[in-house]
């Protein structure tokens, strides 16, 4: 058969299914910890009230999409404010910088919902399936009644899993308790559904099916985590020069020859992407550390010091090898680089602070309608138009008294009031048309364009705001 005959060699290779090992140690139990607490705080937030006076929302965590509102316990954020909102997304991003250069793929390891439900779904697996080996052995049985029962049970655990999951997160969108009775009496909004039927479907499928190819293969953070480590950054790594070589007789001939390894695998049963940290630092590392747990259990067990694999930064390799001692962990974490994204960090978090206590809990914008953009009257008098947009970010009733200043010559008067002031309900937005008029004669009145600021001042105190615009008259 001639070689154009044959077909070219698959480049795909098929998944194979990971079922680790379960493991006890310092790290895991972190790592429980950690998923109970997060996962906690998703799921309970929602109920958590927070009184704000009558006619306002008591849910503490409030994404309030129809009154353009985001509540945070007592603090309340407005759409105009949505620096807020960037400087908390700025500082996200910086502290994973900051995070990554010091430790490496901590947020992987232990915080990244990928890994929060995929040990949860694992959890869920083991405990009706048995730990790796039995669910080895079911994977690879052909379909029974034992193996339809158990994965149909375990199914139906990760998709009640995935349906709370969709769940919490539109209660961060309405009142909860009110949603949760309109959800099961079908009045609920169709969005809330759908976004419910598209996070359980997520949920299930990520954490129970695709797991380590997310992480893999959809993810772009192993990518960019390169830009983020140096030498110095602290990561779990294989001591080989005290391992190798590998052997699994310690009594036979030559065995004092053999490294502290005795190929037992246990770093590999138990790694959630199936990789060997032996081979040394692959992208699909999360630095999760239950490669450390395995490793020092068996340590103990042969009778060798812990640490064979462990956490432990490039530039002190060569220094463990020569049998020194390396760097203090502090060195490593606290260097040059991580002071800095600490400083950008605490800066940018500084800033949100003080521009939160100093802002203002009333707003205005001043828009001038610009066509016409003058009208002239009967008497001469012309006359300029402004939407002015008012905000009451108080809770109590309050009446905003507009004035204006920097041209005597100008009047004011607001559509449909007999006075210039408008009185809004606990924070309550509302647009009114004032009007600016100039008497024929008037210096504003023949000029091109005059200056004026809008100043809105709330009646029996001192708070007030302004916002600059102009006055157009005949001569432009």
């Amino acid at each position: 058969m001639s070689s154009s005959d044959q077909s070219p060699p698959s480049l795909y290779a098929k998944r194979e299914p990971i079922f680790p090992r379960r493991v006890k140690g310092s790290f895991r139990t972190m790592k429980w910890w950690l998923l109970a607490g997060m996962l906690g705080l998703y799921y309970i937030l929602p109920w958590i009230r927070w009184d704000r006076g009558p006619e306002m929302p008591d849910q503490a965590v409030l994404l309030d999409l129809q009154g353009r509102r985001f509540f945070f316990f007592m603090i309340e954020i407005w759409p105009h404010e949505f620096y807020f909102v960037a400087g908390l997304l700025i500082m996200a991003g910086i502290g994973l910088f900051l995070f990554t250069s010091a430790l490496g793929r901590v947020w992987c390891g232990y915080a990244c919902p990928q890994t929060v439900w995929t040990d949860l779904f694992i959890l869920v697996e083991r405990w009706v399936e048995g730990d790796r080996n039995a669910r080895l052995r079911l994977h690879r049985k052909k379909w029974d009644f034992e193996k339809i029962r158990k994965n149909g049970l375990k199914w139906t655990l990760w998709f009640l899993i995935g349906m709370a999951t969709g769940g919490a997160w539109v209660f961060y969108f309405a009142d909860a308790p009110t949603l949760l009775v309109d959800l099961f009496t079908g009045q609920a909004p169709m969005v809330a559904y759908l976004t419910i039927l598209v996070l359980t479907m997520t949920t299930f499928l990520f954490g129970g099916f695709f797991r380590e190819q997310i992480c893999i293969y959809a993810c772009p953070w192993p990518r960019i985590q390169a830009a983020m480590m140096d030498e110095d950054t602290l990561t779990i790594d294989y001591r080989e020069w005290r391992g190798e070589p590998r052997g699994k007789h310690r009594k036979s001939e030559g065995a004092e020859n053999l490294g502290d390894c005795i190929d037992c695998m246990a770093c590999v049963n138990v790694c959630p992407m199936g990789i060997d940290i032996r081979d040394g630092q692959q992208m699909a590392c999360i630095t999760c550390g239950l490669c450390i747990d395995a490793c020092d259990e068996v340590m103990d067990r042969i009778g060798k010091p812990r640490g064979l694999i462990g956490y432990m930064a490039l530039s002190d390799h060569e220094n463990e090898r020569a049998g020194k001692a390396p760097k203090s962990v502090w060195k490593h974490v606290f260097r040059p680089r991580t002071l800095v994204y600490t400083a950008i960090w605490s800066a940018v978090g500084v800033g949100l602070i003080v521009a939160l206590f100093i802002r203002s809990d009333l707003d205005m914008s001043v828009s001038p309608v610009r066509n016409p953009t003058h009208i002239v009257l009967s008497d001469g008098t012309v006359r300029n138009v402004y939407d002015v947009r008012l905000r009451n970010m108080a809770n109590e009733e309050r009446e905003f008294v507009l004035s204006i200043t920097e041209n005597p010559d100008l009047r004011m008067s607001v559509e449909g009031e007999d006075a210039t002031s408008v009185t809004l309900n606990p924070d309550e937005m509302a647009q009114v048309r004032v009007y600016l008029e100039a008497p024929n004669g008037t210096e504003a009145a023949a000029a091109q364009r005059s200056s004026v600021r809008i100043w809105s001042t709330i009646a029996g105190s001192q708070d007030r705001v302004y916002s600059e615009t102009v006055f157009n008259g005949r001569g432009q």
